[in-house]
């Protein structure tokens, strides 16, 4: 991504904006975790899954998947183990120095990521779909794309 050229913005304009960003994704979370699209899973145990699923081996490295979320450390490794028990996820010891442990998708939960998530799609679609046109989501998308990319930059 290249700089963009423009008037720097002011405290008061970044706040105003990062609050009415929090608000928005308070106000969606509140109607996604009220909709009954998770089935047997919680919102946090999707996001595993999903995170899971996005990868080309369906892996990780606990810490990566902590990186990715807002869970510490600890109540991931906590959730991990209910997935696992579950036959959702698998961990094994990291292959390079077996302290690491590394957590793998299981078939069953690629096919209940799958189906919760074309549910949780649909939700998405009428929920931010609903408000915002093609043009505008795209925006959206590019803005919030390098708002997170953006942070490796800034000391």
């Amino acid at each position: 991504m290249t700089e963009r050229a423009g008037r720097r913005a002011t405290a008061r304009e970044a706040a105003a904006a990062w609050e009415s960003l929090f608000r928005a994704q308070v106000a969606l979370m509140r109607r996604f975790t009220a909709q009954d699209v998770w089935g047997e899973l919680t919102v946090r145990e999707y996001d595993v899954l999903f995170a899971l699923s996005g990868r080309p081996d369906g892996a990780a490295r606990l810490h990566e998947l902590a990186a990715e979320s807002l869970l510490t450390q600890p109540s991931l490794s906590r959730l991990v183990e209910r997935l696992e028990t579950r036959g959702w996820v698998r961990r094994s010891p990291a292959p390079q120095d077996g302290r690491g442990v590394v957590v793998t998708l299981t078939e069953e939960g690629a096919a209940l990521q799958r189906e919760v998530g074309r549910r949780h799609v649909a939700q998405i679609h009428r929920l931010v779909g609903g408000v915002l046109d093609a043009d505008e989501l795209a925006t959206l998308r590019d803005l919030t794309d390098r708002l997170r990319t953006g942070q490796a930059r800034i000391p």
